[in-house]
């Protein structure tokens, strides 16, 4: 049991930023992971490209999410049974969670190699970069059952209090990527495509070798023929995991809306929200951190019947976050054309992306609040509420405002607004749950 953190016992605020530090560093590799793909097809291809890998990854990402939100569940579950000192139960769990997921990544493959072309037509993809987006679909598609072995790995560890042997999965597949992307993009001149299938063999690299890796980091004994459903296990990770996936899915749903609107405004402004969309993975990297290493906290301290240090991790995690936040608020507000130029060469692909920046720029400062809030809740249990507060800020604020601002005006950064302003919505839902819940 060595390699399990226990949390529920001594300082708060030091655990829980040394077990949220190898998270926040899987996190950025994870980012850089993204990024790649953009990067390199910006500098070494067109902007139909751009725009297809932009339209593309949205729709995969969204997909992905709803992996690793459903993955929640797993983490959650297991996290509640270790502070229980329930062994066998997390054995259980462990092994439920590899068959359901190796059958939902199986359905995915399915949906997304013959949805693609209904997928790129919902989002309005341009048509010039309309069968890019069709082929980038399809080939990260095919690889699904990958990506899901990719992910779900990393939801189980955490469960166990273990944020390390994520980060070397995930350090493992960012190395590989970029040298894919190199040598198919830059090299090969694949475009989007190129970049797909280097997305995918990376993920595949990474399994294969951390799952060499990671034999011998379980805290416990686990066998082949333990890996089965068990009727109770499975019924606790649907129980929890289910209204995070529903929540995540139906807030991605807003976001590919976004995606939908922008891309009628052309390639152009396509290209710079995809850009813009990469520069956010890394500004919000700590308040995500903070959101993943608060639901294993608080799950562990839920289980050993301590809610009172549940809830003072949630207000250290906030007051950190929020001092990064104002950080990235300043730099991506006034500065986010220098990071947009990262990603792309085009001078109008980065002014789009700059303008769309500013508005979450804003978003940075309430971040901070939202995140560890939705980590709050996600490991006492309360997902039902996770998922409501979700898709109220999705589909009634969310999606109304792109909408209305879309029709009034072409601006990127009044149709970026919808995000903070759903994002204030969902605070004030997390409070005032907060304030009425001092039991938990």
């Amino acid at each position: 049991m060595k390699r399990i953190s226990n949390f529920t016992e001594g300082a708060i605020l030091a655990p829980l930023l040394k077990f949220m530090l190898p998270v926040l560093a899987a996190m950025f590799l994870q980012a850089m992971y993204g990024a790649a793909d953009l990067l390199v097809v910006g500098h070494f291809a067109d902007n139909t490209d751009v725009s297809a890998v932009s339209t593309g990854s949205q729709i995969v990402l969204t997909l992905t999410n709803l992996i690793v939100s459903f993955a929640m569940g797993v983490t959650v579950t297991i996290g509640k049974r270790i502070g229980e000192k329930r062994t066998e139960d997390a054995v259980k769990t462990v092994g439920t969670g590899i068959v359901l997921f190796l059958i939902i990544g199986f359905v995915f493959t399915l949906i997304s190699v013959f949805g693609a072309t209904f997928m790129a037509k919902a989002l309005n993809a341009p048509k010039e970069a309309f069968a890019l987006t069709i082929k980038y679909i399809r080939i990260c598609g095919a690889g699904f059952v990958i990506i899901v072995a990719y992910n779900v790995l990393g939801s189980m560890f955490r469960g166990l209090g273990d944020s390390k042997t994520p980060l070397i999965a995930v350090a493992i597949a960012c190395v590989f990527n970029i040298v894919g992307d190199i040598v198919f993009v830059a090299c090969f001149h694949m475009g989007a495509g190129g970049a797909a299938y280097a997305t995918v063999m990376a993920q595949l690299l990474s399994v294969v070798i951390s799952s060499v890796l990671i034999r011998n980091r379980l805290p416990f004994e686990f066998h082949l023929k333990d890996i089965r459903i068990d009727k109770s296990a499975i019924y606790l990770i649907v129980k929890m995991g289910l209204p995070i996936a529903l929540q995540d899915f139906l807030v991605g749903i807003s976001f590919l809306v976004l995606q939908a609107v922008v891309n009628l405004l052309g390639v152009n402004a396509s290209a710079g929200v995809g850009v813009a969309e990469k520069v956010c993975a890394f500004i919000m990297l700590v308040p995500s951190a903070f959101m993943q290493s608060m639901s294993s906290f608080v799950a562990q301290n839920i289980g050993a019947a301590k809610p009172d240090r549940a809830r003072k991790a949630l207000k250290y995690g906030i007051m950190v976050s929020f001092a990064f936040g104002a950080s990235m608020f300043f730099l991506t507000f006034f500065h986010g054309d220098l990071l947009a130029e990262i990603f792309s060469k085009n001078t109008e692909t980065i002014a789009n992306a700059f303008e769309y920046l500013k508005a979450y720029a804003i978003d940075c400062l309430l971040t901070c609040f939202l995140f560890c809030f939705i980590g709050y809740y996600n490991g006492v249990g309360n997902t039902k509420f996770v998922m409501l507060q979700g898709i109220c800020g999705a589909f009634l604020v969310r999606i109304p405002v792109a909408l209305v601002m879309s029709r009034m005006t072409g601006s990127l950064f009044l149709i970026g607004l919808a995000t903070p302003c759903s994002t204030i919505i969902q605070i004030i839902m997390c409070f005032i749950v907060f304030g009425n819940t001092k039991n938990l």
